[in-house]
C-alpha cells in the first residue's frame, strides 16, 4: 500500500522531465480556445505567493480490478513544496528532498536533481507550454459553474500514458481536477477538494525537522563528493 500511494501521488503530480524537454513543433495542434483556457489558468497561479490545497486521488483499473481511494495535502511557494499523504511526508526545498515514513520511523534525504525525473508539482499548471499537443474537449457546467476540460497529448510517444485532462473552472481559471490515462488501462483521477491561495508559509515549513521527531532514523543518500 506504502508504494502504490507513492507512485499515486506522485505520478501526476511530480511529471517526467522528458516531458518539459519535449521540443513543440512549429504550428503543432493546438487549439487556441485551449490555450486560453490553459493561460489563463497559468496565470492565476503564478500571481499566487504560496498555496495549500487538499486532494483526493482515486486509481482505476478494469484489468487488476482495482479501484483506490486516498486524499493528501500539499504546500507550494515559488518550486518549494510539501507533500502529505496517508503514509508518507516529502519535504522539497530545491535543494534537499526529504522522504519521511512515519510507520517506518526513517527519512529518506536525497539531493534534489532537476534532472532525476521528478518535478515540482507547481508544473501541472505551466506543463502544457513544451511537450504537449492541446485541445479544448468540451464546457461542462456543475454546481452552477462552468469547467472546460482540455485534454492534453504528449508528444514524446515512450512515456507510459497517452493523455491528461484538466477541467479549469471558466470564471475563476482554477483547477478543478485532472486525470492521467495511461497505457496499461489505469485511471487517475485527482480532485481538488480545498484550496487557499496567498497563505503564508515560511521556507523552514519545507525542511525536515529532525529535532521534532528524534526517534527517526536518518537515511543519507546525498552526493557528497
Amino acid at each position: 500500500m506504502k508504494n502504490l500511494i507513492g507512485k499515486l501521488a506522485l505520478l501526476a503530480m511530480l511529471l517526467t522531465t522528458n516531458l518539459l524537454q519535449a521540443q513543440n513543433q512549429p504550428n503543432a495542434n493546438k487549439d487556441p480556445k485551449a490555450e486560453a483556457a490553459l493561460n489563463g489558468m497559468s496565470e492565476r497561479y503564478k500571481k499566487m505567493t504560496a498555496f495549500k490545497a487538499e486532494f483526493t486521488c482515486n486509481m482505476k483499473s478494469p484489468q487488476e480490478k482495482l479501484d483506490e481511494n486516498f486524499s493528501g495535502k500539499i504546500t507550494v511557494k515559488g518550486q518549494k513544496f510539501r507533500l502529505k499523504l496517508p503514509e508518507q511526508e516529502i519535504y522539497n526545498n530545491q535543494t534537499t528532498v526529504w522522504t519521511y515514513v512515519e510507520e517506518d520511523k526513517e527519512v529518506t534525504i536525497t539531493d534534489n536533481d532537476p534532472d532525476s525525473g521528478d518535478l515540482n508539482p507547481a508544473e501541472i499548471y505551466t506543463m502544457y507550454k513544451k511537450g504537449f499537443k492541446y485541445v479544448l474537449v468540451e464546457e461542462k457546467k456543475e454546481n452552477n459553474e462552468v469547467f472546460e476540460l482540455v485534454d492534453l497529448t504528449p508528444d514524446d510517444k515512450t512515456v507510459n500514458y497517452f493523455k491528461i485532462r484538466l477541467m479549469i473552472n471558466k470564471r475563476t481559471r482554477e483547477l478543478k481536477s485532472w486525470q492521467v490515462f495511461e497505457k496499461n488501462g489505469r485511471r487517475f483521477t485527482y480532485t481538488i477538494t480545498k484550496f487557499e491561495p496567498n497563505v503564508v508559509v515560511n521556507d523552514a515549513d519545507f525542511t525536515f525537522d529532525k529535532a521534532k521527531h528524534p526517534k527517526v532514523e536518518v537515511v543519507d543518500l546525498r552526493d557528497r563528493n
